[in-house]
């Protein structure tokens, strides 16, 4: 059986929901939804701030589960408003723009906080020998 490594973010709703901001399985690392929220509960109304802000969790959950953001494979973006997509694409190719990863960018009717207007998650691949991929 593989080893599975969890991260934490320190989110509410980690403990509450009973769920980790990251798990590594193998050369797997899967990042899990991941909002706009600040250290003190903040989230300014700005939707690339917003993204600009879980892509900044994402990477930290990546970085304490050994992988980086040119290992990236996936990603899937949620919107409550199809108006905010092109901001909240140029974040995430400001991340991810090197390395683009598959993406998917979807509209819903709402996320968990009505404050949200983006919520990210994220799936990363490591070499083999479970290291992060050297950078291209």
């Amino acid at each position: 059986m593989t080893d599975r490594q969890r991260t934490f973010s320190g989110s509410p709703f980690e403990g509450t929901i009973g769920f980790c901001r990251a798990i590594r399985v193998g050369e797997r690392v899967l990042v899990s939804g991941t909002a706009p929220i600040w250290p003190d509960g903040s989230c300014p109304d700005d939707a690339v701030v917003q993204a600009a802000r879980c892509l900044e969790i994402i990477v930290s959950a990546l970085e304490n589960a050994g992988a980086r953001a040119s290992d990236v494979v996936r990603t899937r973006m949620l919107l409550t408003d199809a108006s905010d997509g092109e901001a909240v694409g140029r974040a995430h190719a400001a991340v991810f723009g090197e390395h683009p990863p598959a993406a998917t960018m979807v509209v819903v009717a709402a996320l968990l906080d009505p404050r949200w207007k983006v919520e990210i998650e994220a799936e990363a691949v490591l070499s083999a020998d479970g290291r992060p991929n050297p950078s291209a």
